[in-house]
């Protein structure tokens, strides 16, 4: 079966060790990422001064992921993969506190500083899927990247049960304990570092060719369709999931735990689909597989816009989590298929720089968007860019010329 031909091809593979610290790893990280999306708007609306502000906590999140993509990528260019994921797990315990200590004393300004450093160190965990393509032969790079991203789906699962039981410890502070468990989640994650090791197939051919200008890089259409594929994705997951929890608890009346089940499934439709789509782009390609996650984002904005009942809402995050599963996935392998070894870090600033940089404007732009026009508006908004990933995807493909 295609899951089990999945783990089998990496359990084949060197790799093994690094992709189970990466994969524990992404659970960590992406718990910390749910709990933020998920009540970030609910605090913001709470505790900003201006109900504009609302999605600011989340919103700098995601600001502070592509700031910090391409300092993260030099920084472990430098000190190494290993060094650099383990600052980042120690940093991410720093801000889980100041998020708490924000939290407990109703500072709004201090949580978003905290959401601030909380996306900085989220930079860091983009790379997971590159360290992991960097720890096995090319054959099982859309496989290994599936394969760390199923530790999502353990996050998927503890994230909102955060938010639920910390609300439930206590009603009068319902989230600051949810941040107080994160900080020992980073430092565990911190520790299981110690066992990742730094490692990267390269050819002799390779380490003798002398990398090429970052604009001939960039300049390559398999290289445009990989950064299109990750802006549209990230992007409008990003605005549509950024909107979602105000949209259903504050606008629409659902409960906090309605609102925590839904952003659950969506996140279960994000990473559980691993489970087989690594090996569906190795088996039909990667052209197909990201049109298929387009057309899932399109259904998306289609459902969403039938109406404000609560199986409206379920259906739409469950086909944005799967369409955003497929284009990630389909980018990603893409990307590690047009720059040699010599030019990874360049590259792969760039593409992240970029995908979370539209990211950050979609989000910051999602609050005041969904407080002016409401959320049928919001998934309207979504339609021009699908329309340009899909002129991207019908350009010719061309010889690969990475390698």
């Amino acid at each position: 079966m295609p899951a089990s031909g999945n783990l089998s091809a990496i359990a084949d593979s060197p790799g093994l060790q690094n992709l189970l610290v990466l994969a524990s790893a992404q659970a960590v990280f992406v718990s910390g990422s749910i709990l933020f999306i998920t009540i970030g708007g609910i605090v913001g609306t709470l505790l900003a001064p201006d109900p504009s502000l609302a999605t600011l906590p989340a919103s700098l999140m995601v600001v502070g992921t592509a700031a910090m993509t391409i300092p993260a990528a030099m920084l472990m260019r430098r000190i190494g993969r290993r060094a650099g994921f383990a600052i980042s797990a120690a940093g991410g315990a720093g801000a889980a506190w100041l998020g708490s200590v924000a939290l407990q004393n109703n500072s709004f300004s201090g949580f978003c500083i905290a959401a601030l450093a909380i996306g900085a160190l989220m930079a860091f965990s983009q790379q997971f899927r590159f360290a992991a393509a960097e720890s096995v032969n090319s054959a099982w790079v859309s496989r290994a990247i599936s394969f760390v991203l199923l530790g999502s789906v353990v996050a998927a699962l503890l994230g909102p049960t955060l938010v639920s039981a910390s609300a439930a410890a206590d009603p009068d502070s319902p989230f600051h304990n949810g941040m107080r468990w994160l900080i020992g989640f980073y430092v565990a994650a911190a520790v299981i570092f110690l066992y990742f090791r730094d490692r990267l197939q390269v050819t002799t051919t390779e380490e003798a060719r002398p990398p090429r200008p970052l604009r001939e890089i960039i300049a390559q259409p398999a290289y445009m369709v990989a950064l299109v594929g990750g802006i549209v994705g990230q992007g409008v997951m990003t605005f549509v999931m950024t909107a979602a929890p105000i949209s259903m608890h504050v606008a629409d009346g659902f409960s906090i735990d309605e609102t925590a089940a839904v952003i659950r499934v969506h996140v279960l439709a994000m990473f559980l689909p691993s489970l087989v789509s690594g090996w569906m782009v190795a088996r039909f390609g990667i052209r197909r597989m990201m049109w298929t996650g387009a057309a899932c984002l399109l259904a998306t904005v289609c459902i969403g816009c039938m109406g404000h009942a609560y199986l409206h809402y379920w259906w739409s995050m469950v086909l944005l989590g799967l369409g955003w599963n497929l284009l990630y996935l389909g980018a990603s392998t893409q990307l590690v298929t047009t720059y040699r070894a010599n030019e990874r870090f360049s590259a792969q600033a760039v593409n992240e720089f970029s995908v979370f940089g539209a990211a950050a404007i979609a989000s910051l732009g999602a609050g005041s968007l969904l407080h002016a026009f409401g959320w049928t508006i919001l998934l309207g908004v979504s339609l021009p860019a699908l329309l340009l990933l899909a002129w991207v995807l019908l350009r010719p493909a061309t010889p690969q010329t990475g390698h």
